[in-house]
């Protein structure tokens, strides 16, 4: 990083940026010797992480910068809008009312970026159905550019209470697709106040029953709190009787970021609490030979007979553990917390497995 350096930058062929990272030191001199030249951003340490393949959002004045896909992660979601028509307790994304359509062109331009061996991708939002005809145009320009990739939406399923809607969406024919849509009781009106919309469960319950008429993959996601614990069990018999044909459940541990923050006392549950009651409304799932995991929950925490279903499921950027599980022998297999878990609010029952210990609980 010396002059002559930054002389061959100013006579180089004119570049979208260059992402200079280091220390503050190291900052500190580059940012003397680049004066004047446009286009650079200089990163601090916590961007060592990008690499070859990763694709970044910058903006025109250089003040932001956003990572949009990492080649090397598991789980890359790409967010087609931040418009909601639910108003879930828990939501990690609170939902605006602002027109966010560049957030659908972004994603056209993902779409033909993004590396062709990638493994899977997410579509999320807010809720992408509210795009209308561009989110299924949006899926057959996935299937049509990443014909390999998995694709999973994250859904809440009522736009296709419209049968034409979701033999649309199959009409598209993507390989690979699967709709996560969550369902949070088998009372409609405790499902309806959990996302703070009247009527939301029957056109949730309408949308499954559509898509899977069409073939349409669909998991299933409850998401474990206070006001979803009292009828858990009592859910997955609802979910066993009535929506047998549905391809994955997915029961889920608690991310503490959006309104979950705010509504924090009103849906915390320790999982050290309700780990009986999770073994039951697995062993509904199983008995009636459906498909189930369990996410977001840590292996210390639930019963041997749930640690099967057990699934790391948390993204890599926001997957952290405590200074206790160190010396666990299982670490590895583990889920893990949400990094928002670690700072706000987690079981005081974590406990390390250790070689040759029987019962660690």
């Amino acid at each position: 990083m010396n002059d002559e350096w930054a002389a061959s930058l100013r006579n180089a062929t004119p570049f979208a940026g260059l992402l200079l990272c280091g220390s503050d030191e190291e900052l500190t001199v580059t940012e003397q010797v680049i004066s004047g030249l446009p286009d650079v951003y200089l990163l601090p340490e916590e961007y060592f992480y990008l690499e070859d393949g990763d694709i970044v959002r910058l903006s025109p004045k250089g003040e932001r910068i956003s990572i949009l896909f990492r080649k090397n992660s598991p789980s890359n979601s790409i967010m087609l809008t931040e418009r909601c028509n639910n108003f879930c307790l828990m939501c990690s994304q609170p939902p605006k009312r602002t027109n966010d359509d560049w957030l659908l062109d972004e994603a056209y331009d993902l779409l033909r970026m993004i590396p062709q061996n990638t493994t899977n991708i997410g579509f999320t939002g807010g809720e992408p159905t509210l795009c209308g005809k561009r989110f299924i145009e949006l899926v057959e320009a996935a299937r049509l550019n990443l014909p390999d990739t998995a694709l999973d939406v994250l859904t809440n399923g009522r736009a296709f209470k419209n049968g034409a809607f979701a033999a649309q969406l199959a009409r598209v024919r993507h390989p690979n697709l699967q709709l996560g849509i969550p369902l949070y009781s088998d009372d409609p009106v405790r499902h309806d106040y959990v996302v703070q919309t009247q009527g939301a469960f029957d056109e949730t319950i309408h949308g499954i029953l559509n898509l899977k008429r069409y073939g349409v993959r669909v998991e299933i996601r409850v998401v474990v709190h206070q006001q979803t614990l009292p009828r858990l069990v009592q859910t997955c018999e609802f979910i066993a009787r009535n929506l047998l044909f549905v391809d994955h459940v997915a029961l889920m541990g608690l991310e503490i970021t959006g309104f979950t923050r705010t509504n924090l006392d009103l849906l915390w549950a320790d999982p050290h609490t309700y780990r009986d009651k999770l073994s039951e409304a697995i062993e509904v799932l199983r008995t009636h030979g459906m498909h189930c995991s369990v996410y977001n929950h840590q292996l210390c925490l639930v019963n041997k007979d749930v640690e099967s279903v057990c699934r790391k499921a948390i993204s890599d950027w926001k997957n952290e553990y405590l200074p206790q599980c160190d010396g666990c022998t299982r670490k590895s297999e583990c889920g893990g917390f949400f990094s928002t878990q670690v700072l706000y609010r987690h079981s005081k029952h974590v406990q390390p497995f250790q070689i040759n210990a029987q019962n660690h609980h």
